[in-house]
């Protein structure tokens, strides 16, 4: 397993000023961009009533709206490997920039977007367009962002660095969640349709250009600008390569993607709905221990990988596998008996499913700098569009056989994570601990 090295940010020393300005700005950024892949989720009711015919049934247009919004999960693969080819060729600085670009300008696009009854069929078109643009950008940017900071700090910084990104990222589903829920109290039903549901990808848009005017200041990373210095930039495509040199590297990390897309997409984004049709909470109820549960999963992040750089991923894996699955069994089993303690449960959880922050430490340490990108984009995209998209069908299945359906999903991706642990702890200690 390769390490990140950088001759410019020698291992022993402290983190700078300029490397709390890095991720300062890199996770600002990864918030505002993950803000805008998500909101579209938040306003889908209102979506599938203005961009499909009225005459449509109601589940239909909700089916094609929902199919919209997963084009921009099946478009991650292309757009990462596309981002990470060139980020691997002319530098990580243009591709993080780039990347924030094309999620800005679709975002404000759908903003001013003329409805069905305006322009006809030519509107739902210009949506899904506009969509997998979208999903592009949002492949290259969570892999990139990893990569970017990991090759600016030192390397027993690595797992802060990594993990402080991966919080910044749950920082936007929770503005997206917060933003709809103002939205929907402050404007009427009759409002939001005619033109308040405009209003947060205008935001969120402007937001972005401000965002990716902020990474100007951004410098390129020590490690590829001395790969530049010296000439030793890949010599043929970076993903030919990876396929066939890093193979096992490959594997690890779409086995850690599948851990990690577990937690988020069931414990963070489906449990919302669950919670709401299974044991009968209110959506303001269930809104509110989601948020709770979001902001500690953002403390969970960066304490896994203030960790990991401590005692190594290996462990963190293990004691936080353990523990998310002590958690998540306890939340699920206890709802039906224990509404009461929604709240501090769901937090509970939550913090534990911020484990999955010291995952990237590994990822990134698993490709040698030469085709880092482009080995750690291919195989995180690659596995996130399987089975981000095959959890809830997953889950679903499960729930018809029992309640605890999440809790057994989440069960069996925490014995993963701890087995993958366990061999890492072994294996190897010196490379995991950075």
């Amino acid at each position: 397993m390769s390490s990140v090295p950088s001759s410019a940010a020698p291992a022993a020393r402290p983190l700078n000023r300029s490397d709390y300005k890095t991720l300062s700005l890199s996770a600002l950024g990864g918030a505002l961009e993950f803000y805008d892949f998500i909101i579209f989720v938040f306003f889908t009711a209102v979506l599938s009533k203005l961009f499909f015919p009225a005459d449509m049934p109601e589940w239909l247009r909700q089916l094609q709206t929902f199919g919209i919004f997963a084009a921009g999960y099946l478009a991650r693969p292309l757009g990462g490997i596309v981002l990470a080819h060139f980020g691997d060729l002319l530098g990580r600085k243009r591709m993080f920039t780039l990347s924030i670009f094309l999620m800005a300008v679709p975002t404000l696009l759908m903003g001013l977007l003329p409805t069905y009854a305006q322009i006809g069929i030519w509107a739902p078109l210009a949506l899904l367009a506009l969509r997998v643009v979208q999903g592009a950008a949002i492949g290259g940017e969570v892999p990139g962002a990893w990569v970017f900071v990991a090759e600016h700090v030192p390397p027993r910084h690595i797992g802060f660095a990594c993990s402080t990104l991966t919080a910044g990222l749950t920082v936007g589903i929770l503005l997206g969640s917060l933003t709809a829920s103002l939205i929907n109290r402050v404007f009427t039903p009759e409002e939001l349709a005619a033109y308040a549901w405009r209003i947060p990808f205008l935001v969120g848009g402007l937001f972005g250009l401000i965002a990716m005017y902020l990474r100007r200041w951004l410098h390129e990373t020590p490690v590829f600008a001395e790969m530049q210095l010296r000439q030793t930039l890949a010599a043929e495509l970076p993903l030919k390569t990876v396929v066939r040199e890093h193979r096992p590297a490959v594997i690890l990390c779409m086995l850690l993607t599948w851990v990690l897309s577990a937690g988020i997409v069931v414990v963070i984004l489906m449990t919302p709905t669950l919670l709401q049709t299974l044991h009968g909470f209110k959506p303001a109820e269930a809104l509110q221990a989601n948020s709770l549960a979001i902001v500690c999963l953002s403390i969970g992040c960066v304490l896994a990988g203030w960790l990991a750089d401590r005692i190594g991923a290996g462990r963190v894996f293990v004691g936080g596998g353990l523990l998310l699955l002590l958690s998540s069994w306890t939340f699920y089993n206890s709802l039906a008996s224990h509404p009461e303690l929604l709240l501090p449960l769901y937090a509970l959880a939550g913090l534990c499913v911020g484990m999955i922050g010291a995952i990237p430490l590994v990822m990134v340490s698993a490709f040698p700098a030469l085709v880092r990108f482009s080995g750690l984009s291919f195989s995180y995209n690659l596995a996130y569009a399987i089975f981000g998209g095959l959890t809830p069908i997953l889950v679903s299945l499960l729930l018809k056989w029992s309640p605890l359906g999440p809790a057994y999903y989440v069960g069996a991706l925490c014995l993963l994570f701890i087995l993958i642990g366990g061999w890492l702890w072994q294996r190897q200690p010196q490379a995991v601990a950075g």
